[in-house]
């Protein structure tokens, strides 16, 4: 090559090198847009063939993916019969709170044949994230992955993995999934198990006719893989585990740990979980296993386990799978050393001094049979109605945007006497304090606490056995809380004990069978926030409250007026 030819090629590499620089700028501070058609398609899963609501005729539904800072943009266009919305579980939406997509309190539902364009930053955020339906049980089939990356001159705090993979961790009805909710509602009874868990959509062979229904994941041998666990399940806490591998817990929540090494992890609905795995054992097929961690006794579930494959690359088509081997379906002591693993990577910021201290019980509950009941047969314990509530109140869903009718300053559709503590003290755990038949009643409201922008809340959720106690994964919108104490029993200020300095900082907590979580958080995004059971069935039963947190003082610190395509009811 001629001097001439080399400067050539020398001052080429370097202009291609300035433009990628420059695209690295812009991409670093991008606007993402995506096209979200919600449409029905004909789906066969275990021996028959359903009609299922899904995104962009995907199940699961396709990937988002940004980098720290950047802005997402989604249209959501409704093509099916039913309502919906889409939310962006883990996003802390600071200053977007209109697009924080939970039906009827943040906005009204995308009615049929109708859009709405969802526009938010993910603001100082990064990791793994789920998004999904937010409207009835749709989100059983509208759910994908939301995945963001650190700016690209921020490297992981572990070593690069070769590769990454998102496990979406699923449940799958053969039946109608807003019509089996209304069907719950009028017997007033417990809901049916789902037919199949599912790892990406796939149910894998335990299942009837599902034995090339397999998600598989290639692996080369001796390298470390990153993989993005989802619990996308709307109704079941799920273990999982990879025959023969080690799981390295490196991010709950979209927030880093400290590494924790285990054999298997347990998520609630809407957790997830970052794990690295070293292909360290010999070539062969690898069973990846999802199954069920049921808590409550005297409940209907899912007991079948999903299989997905672990295979290495160079393994014979005739490989015999290692089989996985997972805990006891009511293994409580794996859950809690779980837990007791999980820390902040450094050392963080935890409020001290609290303004507002919250202690709020979380149960099932019992109620009379009412109108919604045909002939007033309810298939509940007594012949009463399943409930759930929070301090005792059953939330009732409005019809209307409550968020919209905060900022609009409308009377009438929502009160402000959420009560910070039950109205009645008992033995929490064990049992109800008299008879089922009068003592768990709950009263019904829409109603919501307010805090000042910048409180520091403390909240103490403690688990009551008044029907059955169970493990109840909590989430709250628009903020991250750090769990500082956990702990079975009834929660005791003179002996729980608090980690003030490195406590996971998470969305959505798993409150512990016969037991209690203590949270603190910062009120620092102006707005009204969802707090609920993300179970779907207690939701649906009224496990659910809102926050309402007041404007700021300075700039960026007051909620936005509402966007001018914000849906009608």
């Amino acid at each position: 090559m001629t001097n001439s030819a080399a400067l050539c090629l020398f001052r080429l590499s370097f202009f291609l090198f300035t433009l990628q620089v420059m695209n690295v700028g812009r991409i670093s501070a991008a606007t993402r847009f995506y096209q979200f058609k919600v449409q029905t398609i004909r789906l066969t899963r275990l021996c028959q063939t359903n009609e299922i609501v899904t995104v962009n005729g995907k199940f699961p539904g396709p990937a988002i993916s940004a980098q720290e800072d950047d802005r997402i943009v989604v249209k959501v266009i409704n093509m099916t019969p039913y309502n919906t919305t889409i939310h962006w579980h883990g996003i802390k939406q600071k200053l977007s709170c209109w697009y924080d997509g939970p039906s009827y309190i943040t906005q009204c539902p995308i009615q049929s044949g109708q859009s709405f364009t969802y526009n938010f930053k993910v603001a100082q955020q990064k990791g793994t994230f789920l998004w999904h339906a937010h409207f009835s049980w749709l989100r059983a089939t509208v759910y994908g992955p939301l995945i963001v990356y650190p700016k690209l001159s921020v490297p992981y705090p572990f070593k690069k993995p070769f590769n990454e993979h998102t496990i979406l961790l699923g449940e799958y009805w053969l039946k109608n999934v807003v019509e089996l909710e209304q069907q719950v509602l009028e017997s007033g009874g417990p809901p049916p198990p789902a037919d199949a868990f599912t790892i990406n959509g796939q149910p894998g062979p335990n299942y009837n006719c599902s034995s090339n229904d397999v998600f598989e994941i290639q692996i080369v041998p001796r390298k470390t893989y990153l993989l993005r666990l989802i619990n996308a399940g709307i109704n079941m806490e799920t273990f999982f585990t990879i025959a023969n591998h080690r799981l390295t817990i490196v991010e709950v929540d979209g927030e880093y740990t400290k590494p924790y090494t285990t054999e298997r992890v347990m998520l609630v609905p809407g957790q997830t979980m970052n794990i690295l795995v070293t292909a360290d054992q010999a070539v062969g097929r690898y069973s990846m296993a999802m199954g069920p961690y049921e808590s409550a006794k005297n409940v209907k579930f899912q007991n079948t386990s999903a299989i997905a494959n672990f295979q290495y690359i160079g393994a014979l088509p005739n490989s015999v799978t290692v089989p996985a081997k997972l805990p006891i379906f009511n293994d409580n002591i794996a859950v809690k050393t779980v837990m007791d693993g999980l820390r902040s990577l450094n050392a963080v910021d935890v409020p001290r001094n609290i303004d507002a201290h919250l202690f709020i019980t979380i149960g099932i509950n019992v109620n009379k049979c009412n109108s919604e009941n045909p002939n007033n047969k309810c298939q509940g314990p007594r012949k009463g109605r399943l409930a759930a509530s929070m301090n005792n109140i059953s939330f009732v869903e409005p019809k209307v945007s409550i968020l919209e009718a905060y900022y609009k300053q409308l009377e009438g559709y929502f009160t402000l006497d959420f009560p910070t503590t039950p109205e009645k003290a008992y033995d929490f755990v064990n049992g109800a304090p008299n008879d089922i038949a009068n003592d768990t009643q709950a009263a019904n409201g829409t109603r919501a606490i307010v805090f000042e922008y910048g409180s520091r809340i403390q909240i103490i959720f403690q688990n009551t056995g008044t029907l059955t106690t169970e493990n109840h994964p909590i989430h709250l919108h628009g903020h991250s809380f750090y769990v500082i104490g956990y702990g079975t029993g009834n929660y005791d200020q003179q002996t729980a004990q608090f980690n003030l300095e490195d406590p996971p900082y998470m969305n959505t907590i798993g409150v512990p069978v016969g037991g209690w979580a203590a949270i603190r958080f910062v009120a620092n995004n102006p707005g009204l926030w969802l707090l609920h059971c993300h179970f779907d069935i207690h939701q649906t039963w009224g496990m659910s409250t809102m926050f309402i947190v007041k404007n700021g003082k300075k700039v960026l610190e007051s909620l936005p007026h509402p966007p001018a395509d914000l849906p009608k009811c």
